[in-house]
């Protein structure tokens, strides 16, 4: 016995679209261009942007603009790129502002008595569990376990180039941490 044929709108031979194939072809290339989407902002967020002037990039600073010596302000903040510029015997460093025991904003105390021979005055305290650090960065008291953090610091054309991208860790303070300007 022969099928009956009905009149359908099933593709047959190839020749003929049914609305059936056409939705299913758009839902298909819908699917596919959110997954090549969904692809290309996952591979996109693994290359940072950085911008000029926003943290891990590098700040330029006039040299003329620094402190002269010990009597002048001899601790600058800089809060775009958080980090302090400090003023020492022979130069600057450039110190990070976050605390080595767990991560917080470590401020700068100008009117705490010091923890050096360089003023009488200035200290870095850690307000969430008492760390406290001297002009250079050193810990003086506390549970931080190591120095504030340094950041690459380097003198081109009359500027001083702080890099933030590049974090210099280090366990004492030593003359070739400072930046001679």
């Amino acid at each position: 016995m022969e099928r009956p044929t009905y009149p359908d709108n099933r593709k047959q031979d190839g020749k003929k679209l049914t609305r059936r194939d056409f939705l299913g072809l758009i839902w298909w290339g819908g699917a596919g261009i959110i997954a090549m989407e969904g692809t290309a902002a996952i591979f996109a967020s693994l290359w940072p942007r950085v911008k000029p002037g926003a943290f891990g990039a590098k700040f330029r600073i006039d040299v003329n603009e620094l402190p002269k010596n010990v009597g002048d302000v001899d601790v600058s903040y800089l809060s775009t790129g958080k980090f302090f510029l400090i003023r020492t015997e022979t130069g600057i460093l450039s110190v990070y502002r976050k605390c080595t025991h767990l991560g917080c904003v470590v401020p700068w105390r100008a009117n705490e008595q010091s923890e050096d021979k360089l003023s009488a005055k200035g200290r870095f305290n850690c307000p969430c569990h008492a760390s406290i650090f001297d002009r250079h960065g050193l810990v003086k008291g506390g549970p931080a376990p190591r120095p504030l953090d340094l950041f690459k610091a380097t003198v081109e054309r009359n500027e001083l180039v702080v890099d933030t991208g590049v974090i210099i860790q280090r366990v004492a303070f030593d003359e070739s941490q400072v930046t001679k300007i």
